[in-house]
């Protein structure tokens, strides 16, 4: 066999390899952007299968494939193709999209890959040769039928998204939240000092400060939800402008039922195809809730760093399982590496918004946004990444992490904020001249006011009691 074929299109003769499931327009897209080397994620590949077999789906009951338009197909082609449609859905000729992500910005290029890989191998499962000039499943009339790059490679987005969202991220998040509500409820007899402005401040419990970080995810998973629903609405069915021409009116809807009914997401069409064809809002709206959830995870994983610092010379009130050695000069030196890790994905994550800010404010003119490749390859490694470093953390770091408690009551006598339940004993003044004299003198609170019987025993312990400045009190 010859190294190339010949395929032809609008535009003339390309060579295309000989193997290849793709055609001349995929071919042409290789050869013009030479950028990145970095094809769209898989995710995108195989919800562009997941769509293009709705589409075809939504085509056969309206009787549009099988019709009396141009080269009808008969019944087991359209099974042909709606089964070529799931082998790409499942990921089988991945190997067959090797376009750069930083391609035309409406991605027609690699919504014609998808289109001409579907065609041969439809055409190959019908018993057709899929290499002939002549294409008895055409990758335009057939599997693009009733369809633009302009309403399907956005609904391909959306659908990609909301499955990573609802598939990996969710079940990391509430991975996270569930194990840092296990940690606060077994740690919730262990005083220890506040830390405001990283100085001492009044006495907490360390399972209520693991309790707060608990919320925080929970708060994520409610954003999570959130971002997944702002993509739920598909522009299927609004074709080149929205205008829904060369489609059936049922189209969009049905295209969006059969969505939701594979992926289990309340997929729905557009409310107006105008916006939905031109605006990628949603996508934007959907990648400041993974930032804000980025924000929290930099927050909790930085926290956490700094509860297990030292082991002699830092706070030490948590102890973080060892992983790796962590010094080339240092021995016996270990590092808090997976916050280290989980702090660089967010990071990322939040540069990746400015990227999706600005594709989505200056890719957008008049009927279509032109940056869309770049916003859903963005978007899922956002999703990735969060879902990723978050399932890492938990199992490698947080499972494992144990308290210290020795260490959180070391402190909580020797903090001068003790002194912030004399107040409404002494008042505010008095007691910050005692907090000053006892720095000064090194003594504790407790040490001070008993030598200058500043109030009965019985009141200034009842007062200087840790735990019960822990909570509140009439």
């Amino acid at each position: 066999m010859s190294e190339y074929r010949i395929e032809v299109d609008s535009m003339g003769e390309v060579r295309v390899p000989a193997a290849a499931y793709y055609g001349a327009q995929t071919m042409r897209a290789v050869e013009n952007f030479p950028i990145s080397g970095t094809p769209l994620p898989k995710e995108l590949i195989h919800a562009l299968g997941l769509v293009k077999w709705a589409a075809g789906v939504a085509n056969r009951d309206l009787g549009k494939l099988t019709g009396s338009g141009k080269n009808p197909l008969n019944a087991a082609q359209v099974e042909a193709l709606l089964k070529a449609c799931r082998e790409v859905a499942d990921g089988k000729f991945d190997d067959q999209f090797p376009i750069d992500i930083y391609q035309t910005g409406s991605g027609t290029s690699s919504n014609m890959n998808a289109n001409e890989v579907i065609s041969n191998r439809a055409i190959e499962l019908s018993g057709g040769d899929r290499l002939a000039a002549q294409k008895p499943i055409d990758p335009n009339d057939h599997v693009n039928m009733g369809q633009s790059t302009n309403d399907m490679f956005p609904t391909a987005i959306h659908t990609a998204v909301a499955m990573a969202i609802q598939g990996r991220l969710l079940p990391a998040l509430t991975q996270f939240a569930d194990m840092l509500e296990s940690k606060a409820k077994a740690w919730d007899k262990i005083i220890k000092i506040g830390r405001t402005h990283l100085a001492d401040a009044t006495p907490l419990r360390l399972g209520q400060e693991f309790g707060g970080f608990a919320r925080q995810l929970r708060l994520s998973i409610e954003r999570a939800q959130r971002a997944l629903d702002s993509v739920l609405e598909l522009p299927a069915g609004g074709t080149a402008v929205g205008s829904g021409i060369n489609t059936h009116p049922e189209f969009g809807k049905r295209v969006a039922a059969a969505l939701k009914s594979e992926s289990g997401a309340p997929f729905v069409e557009a409310v107006n195809h105008f916006e939905g064809n031109a605006q990628r809002d949603g996508l934007v709206e959907c990648h400041g809730q993974l930032k804000t959830i980025a924000t929290t995870l930099f927050n909790v994983a930085n926290n956490i760093r700094w509860l297990g610092s030292g082991p002699r010379c830092g706070f030490y009130e948590i102890m973080l399982p060892d992983l790796q050695p962590g010094s080339s000069i240092m021995p016996g030196k270990v590092n808090p590496v997976m916050c280290e890790s989980m702090m660089q994905v967010c990071a990322r994550v939040m540069g990746n918004d400015q990227t999706i800010t600005v594709s989505g404010a200056a890719g957008g003119q008049f009927q279509l946004n032109i940056m869309m490749p770049v916003m859903g390859a963005t978007t899922l490694e956002s999703i990735s990444l969060l879902a990723g470093a978050s399932s890492a953390f938990v199992d490698l770091c947080l499972k494992d992490t144990e308290a210290n408690e020795a260490a959180c009551n070391a402190s909580v006598e020797k903090s001068l904020s003790m002194v912030t339940s004399l107040n409404p004993h002494i008042g505010y003044k008095k007691a910050a001249a005692l907090a000053k004299e006892a720095f000064a003198s090194g003594k504790t609170i407790r040490e001070l006011c008993e030598e200058q019987k500043i109030l009965p025993a019985e009141t200034l312990k009842e007062a200087l009691d840790p735990w019960r400045m822990t909570e509140p009190h009439a």
